[in-house]
Parts: C-alpha cells; sequence; structure tokens
C-alpha cells in the first residue's frame, strides 16, 4: 500500500511505515504456512525478522529509546 503526505512531522510518516513492515511482516509469516519448500520458508523467516527489526527500529525512534535518536 502506498501513501502520500506532504507532512514535515517525522512521526506521521513513520507510522505509516511501520504499518507497511508490520503487514508485509504478516503476509510473509501466512506465506510460510501455505509452501513446503524448506529454502523458501527460510527465506521468507528470515525477511520477517529483518522487518521485525526495522520496526523496532522505527519505535525506537518514535519513542526516542536510543541514544542515537536522541537531540
Amino acid at each position: 500500500m502506498s501513501y502520500k503526505s506532504d507532512s514535515s512531522n517525522p512521526l506521521e510518516h513513520t507510522s505509516k511505515i511501520k504499518g507497511e513492515l508490520s503487514n508485509l511482516t504478516e503476509h510473509m509469516r501466512e506465506d510460510i504456512k501455505k509452501i513446503d519448500d524448506p529454502a523458501a520458508k527460510a527465506l521468507l523467516e528470515v525477511s520477517a525478522e529483518v522487518l521485525a527489526g526495522l520496526q523496532k527500529a522505527f519505535t525506537d525512534f518514535e519513542k526516542k529509546n536510543e541514544k542515537a535518536w536522541q537531540n
């Protein structure tokens, strides 16, 4: 899903992107249940884990949990 916003508020953008990452992660995990190929399952699981890590980074940014995100 694509969205367009002219907002300068970074939290508006991070929230939307996190939602898209979450949807894609869920999609991958659902597809894992549908396929038999072990290599494809591994690819989807690793990819889902990477996206989950990105979601955490976006959350940390929003909450200023990491020193790098603090002004």
